[in-house]
C-alpha cells in the first residue's frame, strides 16, 4: 500500500504540476524580495532538492534528543521499570483473556509485548507479539479463523498506549525549533488512551454479534500454515532490572532527600504563579517548564534504587539511539521528498481545498488530513509528513501540535495487522480491522480535543 501511495504522491506531484500554470516564488535578490512567476514543474524540481536537503539536515538535528532520551530510558529499563510494570499488568491481562490459561506461552508473551509498548520500545514489543500470535494459534479452536483472543490482543496493540514521552516526535520538534517540545506529551498519551478505549470497546460490541462469529473456513482440511519459531530475545534481556535484594540505608536517605528537595522546588513554583494566573494556566506553566527535568529526575532516582551505573547505562542506550536514527533516514528522505513534490505542484492545497470545510467543523484542519490517513498505513510514511507539517507550519502552531500528538495515537494499523495475522496463519481476521480502525479514529479526535483543550 505505502509503494501506491509513494507513486501517486511523486507521479502526481510531477503530472498535476504539469497542467497547474505558474506559481508565484519570492526570491532573495540585492535590492531586496522580488516576486517571480515560476512553472509548477520547476517549483516540482526546486522542491526535491530542497526536501532532500532538508531531511538530512532534520536527521542531523534529531540525533542528539534521540541518543539522549534513549539512555534515559535504558537507565529506567536496567533498574526494573519494565518488570515492575509486567508484574503489574499480569492480573489485568489474565482477566482480559479468560480463554488463555494463565501459565501458557502466549499469556507471559503478551504481558512482554504490552510492557514493552508501555515503555516505548516497539523493536521489543514486536517479537513478543508475534510469539504471542504464534501460541495463541495453537489454543485456535478454528484454524485460519481470528480467535476473540487474537482481535482483542492485535486491538490493543495497535492502539498502542505508550507512557513514556514519544522520543521521535519529541526530536523532530526539538530539531524543528520547538519552544516546548514536550509539550504534545500529555495530549500524546490523552489521545492513545482514547484509541485504546475504542477498539476495546468495538471488541466487545462486536464480538457475540452473529454476523462476525468465528466460522470454518471452505478449505479448512488444508494443511495449517507452518508455526514459525521466531527467535526472541530472553526476557531478563528485554525487561532487565534482574532483583538485586534491599535498598541500603545510604541509597534510601539519598533517593528520600532529592525527592524532598524536587517537591518543595515544584511547590515554590506553583505558589509563584498562582497570584496572578487562574489554576489552569499554573497548571499548564509550570507543566510546560517542569515535565521534562522530572522525567528525567525521575530516571536517575529509579536507576539509583535498581543500583544501575548510570553512565554507562545511558551509553548503552544513546548507541541504541544512535542505531534508530541510522535507521529510520531513508525512510524519511523517500517520504519528505515525495511530500515535497506534492505539495509544490500544488496538488497537496488543492486536496486540502476540498475536505478542509468539512473536518473543520469539528475542529480538524485540513491540513492535517494526509498524515491522518497515512497514519494507519504506515508509520515511517506519517512519520516523514509530521515531519514536513512542522517544516511547513511550525511546531508550535496548533497545525503543528495536532500532527505531533496524531503521531503518536495509535500504531501502524494495517501492517501490525497483517503482521501479525501472517504470523498465527490467519486469512479470516473477522472483525479485527473495524475495531481497529475504530481506534485510529477515537485517536484522531482524542488528539484533536487534546489540542485544543491545552493548545487552543
Amino acid at each position: 500500500m505505502l509503494n501506491w501511495i509513494w507513486l501517486a504522491l511523486m507521479l502526481g506531484g510531477v503530472i498535476y504540476a504539469a497542467f497547474a500554470g505558474d506559481v508565484e516564488v519570492v526570491k532573495q535578490t540585492a535590492s531586496g524580495e522580488v516576486v517571480e512567476l515560476q512553472s509548477r514543474v520547476q517549483a516540482v524540481s526546486t522542491q526535491m532538492l530542497e526536501s532532500a536537503k532538508s531531511a538530512i539536515m532534520l536527521v542531523i538535528s534529531l540525533t542528539g534528543i534521540m541518543v539522549f532520551v534513549l539512555g534515559l530510558m535504558r537507565i529506567g529499563k536496567d533498574a526494573g521499570m519494565m518488570r515492575w510494570i509486567a508484574l503489574r499488568l499480569a492480573p489485568l491481562t489474565r482477566r482480559l483473556f479468560p480463554d488463555v490459561p494463565p501459565d501458557h506461552p502466549a499469556m507471559s508473551a503478551m504481558v512482554m509485548s504490552f510492557t514493552a509498548n508501555i515503555f516505548g520500545l516497539a523493536n521489543a514489543a514486536t517479537p513478543f507479539g508475534l510469539k504471542a500470535m504464534s501460541e495463541l494459534s495453537k489454543l485456535n479452536p478454528i484454524r485460519g479463523v481470528a480467535s476473540n483472543s487474537m482481535i482483542l490482543f492485535i486491538c490493543i496493540t495497535t492502539s498502542s498506549i505508550t507512557l513514556m514521552p514519544p522520543t521521535g516526535t519529541v526530536g523532530v520538534r526539538a530539531a524543528a525549533n520547538s519552544a516546548d517540545p514536550f509539550a504534545i506529551w500529555i495530549p500524546t498519551l490523552i489521545a492513545t488512551l482514547c484509541s485504546t478505549a475504542a477498539a476495546v470497546a468495538t471488541f466487545y460490541l462486536l464480538r457475540d454479534r452473529a454476523r462476525f462469529a468465528a466460522r470454518p473456513l471452505a478449505d479448512a482440511d488444508l494443511p495449517a500454515a507452518e508455526q514459525e519459531i521466531f527467535d526472541t530475545p530472553e526476557a531478563d534481556e528485554v525487561l532487565g532490572g534482574a532483583d538485586r535484594g534491599p535498598l541500603g540505608t545510604g541509597r534510601k536517605l539519598f533517593i528520600a532527600v532529592a525527592l524532598l528537595a524536587l517537591a518543595t522546588g515544584l511547590v515554590r513554583a506553583v505558589l509563584n504563579e498562582l497570584p496572578s494566573h487562574t489554576a489552569m494556566e499554573t497548571f499548564n506553566t509550570v507543566a510546560k517548564a517542569w515535565l521534562f527535568p522530572l522525567l528525567v529526575s525521575a530516571m536517575l532516582l529509579v536507576g539509583v534504587g535498581g543500583r544501575v551505573r548510570l553512565y554507562e547505562s545511558a551509553i548503552e542506550g544513546a548507541r541504541e539511539g544512535l542505531e534508530v536514527v541510522v535507521r529510520i533516514t531513508p525512510y524519511l528522505v523517500a517520504i519528505l521528498v515525495a511530500v515535497g513534490m506534492f505539495r509544490a505542484s500544488g496538488a497537496l492545497d488543492l486536496v486540502i481545498g476540498l475536505l478542509d470545510p468539512l473536518t473543520s467543523r469539528i475542529g480538524i484542519p485540513g491540513e492535517v488530513l494526509p498524515m491522518a490517513l497515512l497514519r494507519p498505513l504506515s508509520g515511517t510514511g506519517a512519520f516523514g509528513v509530521m515531519a514536513e507539517i512542522l517544516h511547513t507550519h511550525g511546531p508550535d502552531s496548533f497545525v503543528g501540535m495536532l500532527a505531533s500528538t496524531l503521531q503518536g495515537s495509535t500504531d501502524t494499523t494495517f501492517y501490525v495487522l497483517t503482521l501479525y495475522a501472517g504470523a498465527a496463519g490467519i486469512r479470516d481476521v473477522r472483525f479485527a480491522l473495524i475495531a481497529c480502525l475504530a481506534g485510529d479514529l477515537a485517536g484522531l479526535l482524542g488528539a484533536t480535543a487534546a489540542c485544543h483543550f491545552f493548545f487552543g
